[in-house]
């Protein structure tokens, strides 16, 4: 430091004359931050976001007043997007949404029978997911692409969760029960995270952790699909690698197995992986790979049909029930033995279709050019898992490859889901018994060539360069789900991002500031090498959101022991070039705790005994607002609190000039 460039006092003045202020401006504009107004509370604050997410013309927090039906309506449109654009929607966009929502159930249809499968229910319970959650966000969500319905990991989680609780094949009806228990639970919590404004808690799955969980459950998943590609009887209920690679090999080994179910499975899933390869390369024949699905399941079903490959060991899906969805309010268990798991289970699953979802949205909403508010999502979703609830079907969230193929296809508004749920009702209701002899080897093959889409290894790559720990985090992700299960990669994986934010909350970065040639600007002066410090001040920027118990110790300790490596530089110069003021750059600092105080107030002790004197420039709101409460201003001195690191520093000149020993 001792290197850098340090301007004499005299200099200082003469090329920049500009700051030095008028003192009565800059004592206005100090009272100006003394004397703002009280920050508002944490209820007050609750309310707040309570009703911006209810009443969105109303997010201040002293509105005007508005009369009682403007006030219901308000809350309805904030509830139901639908009645805001709804009003403006055109014929033209009406067949848009129409081809769209025809070309979504094309695939949703074959994928939602699969993924039933995936969560060891009945085939009827994955097309009736396909129905009143997609409905129910068609009016309540805000993003125009997102495709609803039940997805691959949401349903191998449920699984893995559920079936630890209750056996799904020795009490399927338990089972049962115990899944919509689990929705509804979900449904609750991710409506509680909208309504209260806790969407950070979904933040902590970080963007990593999420690559890596996504790229383990896809591999656990395509595992899992060699019972239906094998035609197996006997199947772990373990979702591990290693057990489902143990139990495969014994299934082999010691029990009898149907080649026919692998010939037919791999057929179509090389013409499904051939129909998606063409449809990457010609953007036109988007509509390609969405009806393949659809169309092996046609095809396979009368090949199986005609040739009674039935009777030779193929595999078959037999009955499935028709019939609009029935109620399951009466089957919802919460106050059996098992509402703490089942509380538990529902939680992990929120998290997860929230994270999913949101990510999925918000990457589409950027595509088109629009915002997507992610609390009125949640809320959203949370509703549409309630009603999924009560009505047969279990947790649904967005899916990307079907938000894909329903953006490909042109999709306008949510009304393309409405069109797509509406298809699936009609094939509910009249191809039910059509499908009785679709081949599980081909449910198995369409949830197979969907899994490529959840590993992405390029971003992976990106996360490795960009941020090492992001990638410890992604890699705990992948090697937990993939050799223990779902809850233990969640569990490492939000471990390390715990850790991530504790060892950068723990060692907040101290910079020496210095000024920018020609400018009133202050940086990092070992990022802004031409940066000049001016002397007898030393300007220490705290980067830290919250000075708090956990980094007040640190921060005191490193602003002090910068203090005494600036002094001892200086010790063999003049008496004039020894460190007379210290100023801390406050405007990082979002908020600060009683530790944080105690800190400052050490600072400021320690400071005055060696006869520096301590300023503050820009202390954010509730910042300010402490240290009045606290008294610490008092202390300090009022007259010692700027506005921006530029008074304080005129401040500090202005007082040398004036032969005076303070700011």
């Amino acid at each position: 430091m001792g290197s850098l460039p340090t301007e004499v006092f005299s200099v200082e003045l003469q090329q920049h004359p500009h700051h030095v202020e008028d003192t009565t401006g800059r004592v206005e504009r100090a009272q100006w931050l003394l004397n703002s107004p009280e920050p508002p509370g944490l209820w007050q604050q609750l309310l707040h976001g309570i009703k911006s997410n209810v009443f969105p013309q109303g997010n201040n927090y002293s509105s005007k007043q508005k009369t009682p039906a403007s006030c219901v309506f308000s809350f309805f449109r904030g509830l139901f997007p639908i009645l805001s654009w709804g009003r403006n929607y055109k014929a033209s966009k009406f067949k848009n949404d129409v081809m769209a929502g025809l070309t979504l159930a094309s695939l949703s249809v074959p994928q939602s029978i699969g993924y039933a499968n995936l969560a060891k229910l009945d085939p009827q319970y994955g097309l009736y997911t396909s129905i009143v959650p997609p409905l129910v966000y068609s009016l309540m969500g805000s993003s125009r692409e997102l495709a609803i319905g039940p997805v691959a990991v949401v349903s191998m989680l449920l699984a893995s969760l559920v079936q630890k609780i209750e056996d799904p094949v020795a009490n399927p009806v338990a089972y049962r029960k115990l899944i919509f228990t689990v929705t509804f639970f979900a449904g609750i919590f991710q409506a509680a995270f909208g309504i209260f404004r806790l969407g950070f808690l979904v933040d902590f799955l970080s963007h990593a952790a999420i690559v890596g969980f996504m790229a383990g459950a896809a591999i656990v998943i395509g595992l899992q699909q060699l019972k239906g590609l094998l035609g197996i009887n006997h199947f772990t209920t373990n979702t591990d690698v290693v057990s489902v690679l143990e139990s495969v090999f014994n299934s082999i080994v010691h029990e009898p197995w149907y080649p026919l179910n692998i010939v037919l499975g791999c057929a179509f899933l090389i013409f499904l992986l051939l129909t998606r390869f063409i449809g990457k390369r010609n953007k036109k024949l988007f509509w390609l790979p969405a009806i393949a699905p659809l169309i092996s399941v046609l095809l396979s079903t009368l090949i199986v049909f005609l040739t009674k490959a039935d009777k030779h060991g193929v595999k078959i899906v037999k009955h499935i029930k028709g019939g609009l969805n029935p109620s399951s309010a009466h089957q919802l268990q919460l106050g059996g033995p098992h509402v703490g798991q089942a509380a538990k289970a529902g939680l992990i699953s929120a998290v997860i279709a929230l994270a999913e979802a949101i990510a999925v949205g918000r990457s589409f909403a950027s595509i088109k050019g629009y915002h997507l508010d992610g609390n009125k999502e949640m809320i959203a979703m949370g509703c549409m898992n309630i009603a999924g609830s009560l009505t047969s079907c279990y947790v649904s969230t967005g899916s990307f490859s079907r938000t894909a193929v329903n953006f490909s296809a042109g999709c306008e508004t949510v009304v393309s889901n409405i069109v797509m749920a509406l298809t699936v009702i009609l094939s509910v209701e009249l191809l039910t018994r059509l499908l009785y002899f679709t081949p599980i080897a081909i449910l198995a093959s369409i949830i197979l060539s969907a899994l490529p889409g959840l590993v992405d290894i390029t971003g992976a790559y990106h996360i490795w360069k960009v941020d090492k720990l992001d990638f410890l985090a992604c890699i705990g992700a992948f090697f937990g789900v993939l050799f223990a299960s779902a809850e233990i990669g969640l569990l490492v994986a939000v471990s390390i991002s715990f850790a991530k934010i504790l060892v950068n909350s723990l060692r907040p970065g101290i910079e020496v500031l210095g000024r920018l040639p020609r400018t009133d600007i202050f940086c990092n002066i070992n990022q802004y090498p031409m940066a000049t410090k001016t002397p007898s001040i030393l300007i220490i920027g705290i980067n830290s959101s919250l000075l708090c118990f956990a980094n007040a110790n640190s921060v005191r300790e490193r602003v002090m022991t910068s203090v005494m490596k600036e002094e001892n530089e200086t010790e063999d110069q003049k008496e004039k070039g020894r460190i007379q003021h210290v100023i801390l750059d406050m405007s990082n600092v979002i908020n600060v705790d009683t530790s944080g105080i105690l800190a400052l107030e050490e600072i400021h002790k320690k400071l005055f005994s060696y006869g520096i004197e301590l300023a503050m420039a820009n202390p954010r709101w509730q910042v300010i607002h402490r240290l009045k409460v606290a008294k610490l201003l008092d202390r300090i001195g009022g007259e010692r609190v700027f506005l921006t690191v530029g008074e304080a520093v005129d401040a500090c000149l202005n007082s040398k000039v004036a032969g005076g020993s303070s700011c």
